[in-house]
């Protein structure tokens, strides 16, 4: 089983979020965002790193206010950039020896289902590099500066990328030392893509929601309800319900 070191992103200023609280540390069902992402990831025996990666700014108040949380979880706590890229590049740097796999995965992604997570790090064990990706399912619309539609765009093969995003530990690396210092990627992929390397899509949906705004959070709380249903199995007759 191939060894997968996980780095979270959580360094993101969330501007377009808004409020006294970034996003990462809001919290659904009385639980920050953060720490039901890094728990994806907890109990999975191909893990054998997790980093959490925030800003400068916030790494002493995590540091002191997580404290428990960061013992118990194992995290390693690594103060990222201004940039999301950046925060990545400083996880980078702490590595596990073992890790042959790196996941990235965004600290504002909680809804990610098991299953996911399986089939992406399978790909990326046979590829080398594999992300989750929705495909784009409605009427795309190019816009100018003017708000006016410009022109709608096919939407065949067109995808929404998400994460995790799980690419060989050599190959993240090497593209990471090789990205130019004028680039600013949104995405891993981004990344690796610019040295030429395939990266295989693993197709989900949009349960898999970046809380971006706001209301992603009532988004978000409802779809973690639904995920956390347990499937009905067959009724019982009334004989049958009467034994229990």
């Amino acid at each position: 089983m191939a060894k997968v070191a996980v780095i979270v992103a959580a360094a993101g200023a969330g501007q377009r979020f808004g409020g006294k609280v970034k996003k990462p540390f809001a919290q659904i069902d009385n639980r920050p965002i953060f720490i039901r992402s890094i728990e994806l990831f907890l109990n999975r025996p191909d893990v054998c790193q997790t980093i959490l990666a925030v800003s400068a700014e916030d790494y002493d108040v995590v540091k002191e206010k997580y404290a428990a949380n960061l013992m118990f979880m194992g995290l390693k706590l690594v103060k990222g950039g201004t940039e999301r890229f950046e925060s990545i590049r400083a996880a980078l740097d702490i590595l596990a020896a073992e890790a042959e796999f790196v996941c990235v995965h965004d600290a504002v992604r909680p809804c990610v289902l098991e299953s996911w997570i399986d089939a992406v790090f399978a790909e990326a064990a046979k590829t080398g590099a594999a992300i989750l990706a929705a495909p784009l399912a409605g009427t795309i619309k190019r816009a100018a500066d003017s708000g006016f539609i410009d022109e709608t765009v096919p939407r065949a093969g067109l995808y929404e990328a998400q994460t995790p995003q799980v690419f060989r530990k050599d190959l993240l690396v090497r593209a990471y030392a090789d990205l130019p210092q004028d680039e600013v990627p949104t995405d891993d992929a981004a990344v690796v893509e610019r040295t030429g390397e395939a990266i295989k899509i693993v197709p989900t949906d949009h349960r898999n929601i970046k809380i971006t705004l706001p209301g992603d959070l009532d988004l978000a709380t409802g779809v973690l309800k639904q995920m956390s249903r347990k499937p009905k199995g067959p009724s019982l007759g009334a004989f049958e319900e009467a034994q229990w």
